[in-house]
């Protein structure tokens, strides 16, 4: 279950540890002073992926995840038309109404957290159903076919 962070503390219900350890790798990657500031940028950064994917990919993810992240990402509906990296990112910082660059951070944390749960063969795929722009936001090269 996903935490409400407005619900007081000894009202929360537990993580699992799998979760636990997500937002550990969040905060890690992030580099941030708590884990609440991962408790945030989470369930923000998969809502969104979850409004860009579809079809197998999008279960095949949600398996690799543990269940309170697989919960967010695939509670959303998917967009029917996916947006760019970047204006990923602007959507995002619009509905969270963080600056852009925070975002921007924040997005590449939770995607090297959801990397390590699930491997680089189902993020080339991810990478390959989603629209340019992606690649820097999972920290890979943005690569192109030559012409």
């Amino acid at each position: 279950m996903i935490t409400d962070v407005r619900v007081p503390l000894e009202h929360r219900q537990p993580y699992s540890t799998a979760y636990e350890q997500m937002l550990e790798k969040v905060r890690y990657e992030g580099a941030y002073p708590t884990r609440e500031r991962a408790e945030e940028a989470v369930p923000l950064v998969l809502a969104g992926l979850g409004r860009q994917l579809t079809g197998d990919e999008r279960v095949d993810l949600a398996r690799c995840l543990p269940r309170e992240a697989a919960r967010v990402l695939t509670a959303q509906i998917p967009a029917p038309q996916p947006l760019t990296g970047w204006a990923f990112v602007k959507d995002l910082a619009a509905r969270s109404g963080a600056p852009l660059a925070t975002t921007r951070w924040d997005t590449g944390s939770v995607f090297a957290a959801v990397t390590a749960h699930t491997g680089p063969d189902l993020i080339t795929r991810i990478l390959h159903q989603l629209p340019a722009g992606y690649a820097l936001l999972f920290g890979r090269a943005e690569l192109t076919p030559a012409a």
